[in-house]
């Protein structure tokens, strides 16, 4: 059966039932239907021991973390643990793209599916929006006789949509004549890569939302004075869009695990974890929680750690690395149309990227992992018990996991070893860098610790705009946009390279999320559709079913 097939063949537990067993008060959620609420009380105390499940750097279609972080919390509930997860929102761009969804697969999803996938209980709407309210205003206090002197190509803070629309990464806006606006160059991020989708993921309350919407740093002026987005008083109105946006939301898995699903930035080009509300908020709640960061280790891991973790003063019991022999092979050199074919030379090359991020996370980290081999039918069991024999050699396990096709029953046996790393653990969370550090150590740092490269090369506009950054974002954390591929910033070099240096075309600076952004290689903030989207293959009835949302 198809992942959607799966889903409409299990019957839910209405969502004051799951409330009820996650211990939430009937009073404090707000239901949207029979299966999914927002909770609205954002009191936390949290107690729970936390789990990050992140990956290797992935093939395309994604390694499974989500589908792994599900059938791990199903496989903890079946044991008898108190457990909830964290997940992030699915975006419409990879819906619709290449991707598919973000809500699991197979036996080990969230649900429903459907409204998980699209348009929820309307967050990413509600971010568009704010985001957008923002950009009108800057353009319209323009037009108006622009008493901040704001410079019309100093402009920074960019429109947003929840597509992946190429069209849109460079436009101008402000055609047609005098009252139709300034003409001026603009250009569209996705909503997941918006700094409003930082700020409702950093946030902790709403007064903390509108501090942190009122530092939005939109330009500057003729005078190169920096503008914010308080200047313009647009906080208020923007945070009145985002108040029920902060609520997390609730849903299940198939198998009843309470799932807050909140906030969707992209890893690769943001900061890649869900709500810092709905990490505390499920950790009030149940003794285990299980969170994902996006894409492989060296792109969601290191931002939860350098940054969420910080921030919301959190930090995990335990590590979870998620690999499959298919991306291990194409890490080393095999062909992409080979990948279901048994190729040990392929897998003994590339190993090594999944060497590298064991190490990460307990050289420079300083946590204990486990690794969790998501397993594939065209998987053999010499590639499984290569990987399993590599992985013992760092001190570490390697679990064979089947949640995808046995739901709780394929993950009880990794479930076990992530209670006996959590529960045995009473260390401290080392970061890779000092917020005291310089902008550009900082960056330095990651690429040499995180990455294994020499450093970071800056363009001419890049060293220009870090002087300016230094000086308004000193002890800010650092957020790298790379591609998700490569532990370089070229899709190209797999496995795990070495030598190499990253070129950093531009820093951005996110004052109102709290950190600086340096976007390294070729990567786009506004992506695009394939030349087959999944679109394509979707269709809906008279009577409103959908198939081919996967």
């Amino acid at each position: 059966m198809t992942d959607i097939e799966i889903a409409k063949s299990i019957k839910l537990k209405t969502i004051d039932k799951i409330s009820e067993d996650a211990g939430v008060n009937i009073k404090d959620i707000e239901q949207y239907g029979n299966y999914k609420a927002k909770i609205n009380n954002q009191k936390v105390n949290p107690r729970a021991k936390i789990i990050l499940v992140t990956a290797i750097n992935p093939t395309s279609l994604g390694e499974g973390k989500t589908t792994m972080s599900i059938g791990i919390a199903d496989g903890l509930k079946k044991i008898g643990k108190s457990v909830m997860l964290a997940l992030r929102e699915p975006s419409l761009g990879p819906v619709f793209g290449v991707k598919g969804g973000a809500t699991g697969g197979g036996y080990s999803q969230v649900v429903p599916m459907e409204d998980i996938n699209l348009h929820f209980t309307g967050d990413l709407h509600a971010i568009t929006a704010a985001n957008n309210l923002l950009s009108a205003a800057i353009d319209n206090h323009i037009f108006q006789g622009n008493l901040l002197r704001i410079n019309p190509s100093k402009i920074i803070f960019k429109r947003c949509l929840d597509m992946n629309d190429r069209a849109l990464r460079h436009v101008v806006c402000g055609l047609g004549g005098d009252m139709d606006g300034i003409p001026r160059q603009d250009s569209f991020t996705i909503t997941a890569a918006s700094e409003v989708m930082a700020i409702l993921c950093l946030s902790d309350s709403l007064k903390d939302l509108k501090a942190r919407l009122s530092n939005i740093l939109i330009g500057y002026s003729f005078d190169e004075q920096p503008v914010y987005c308080k200047d313009l008083k647009m906080q208020d109105a923007m945070a009145i869009l985002l108040k029920d946006a902060l609520k997390p939301n609730l849903v299940q898995t198939l198998e009843g695990v309470p799932t807050l699903i909140h906030g969707g930035p992209f890893a690769n080009i943001a900061h890649g974890c869900n709500s810092i509300i709905a990490t505390k908020m499920a950790a009030t709640y149940a003794d285990y929680v299980i969170t994902e960061a996006g894409f492989g280790a060296d792109l969601g891991a290191e931002k939860f750690l350098d940054v969420k973790c910080r921030l919301a003063k959190i930090q995990p019991s335990a590590v979870v690395i998620v690999a499959t022999v298919k991306a291990l092979k194409l890490n080393g050199g095999c062909d992409a149309g080979n990948l279901n074919i048994e190729n040990m030379p392929c897998l003994e090359k590339g190993i090594v990227n999944l060497g590298k991020h064991i190490e990460n996370m307990q050289k420079v980290f300083k946590l204990p992992c486990v690794v969790a081999i998501n397993k594939y039918s065209t998987d053999t069991e010499k590639e499984i018990e290569f990987i399993k024999n590599y992985v013992n050699k760092h001190g570490v396990k390697a679990i064979k996991v089947t949640s995808f096709s046995e739901g709780s029953k394929g993950a009880e046996k990794i479930a076990k070893e992530i209670l006996s790393l959590a529960d045995n653990f009473s260390g401290k969370l080392q970061f890779c860098y000092k917020l005291e550090d310089s902008i550009e150590n900082k960056i330095n740092l990651i690429v040499q610790k995180i990455y294994g490269g020499k450093g970071a090369k800056f363009t001419e506009r890049a060293k220009k705009q870090l002087t300016k950054a230094e000086g308004l974002a000193k002890n800010l954390p650092v957020i790298i946009a790379k591609t998700q591929y490569s532990l370089s910033d070229n899709p190209k070099l797999l496995g795990r390279p070495e030598d190499f240096y990253i070129t950093v075309n531009e820093i951005k600076l996110s004052l109102g999320a709290g950190f600086v952004v340096a976007v390294a290689g070729d990567i786009n903030l506004m992506p695009g559709l394939n030349k087959n989207p999944a679109a394509q293959n979707m269709a809906v009835t008279d009577e409103g079913v959908i198939s081919g949302l996967f």
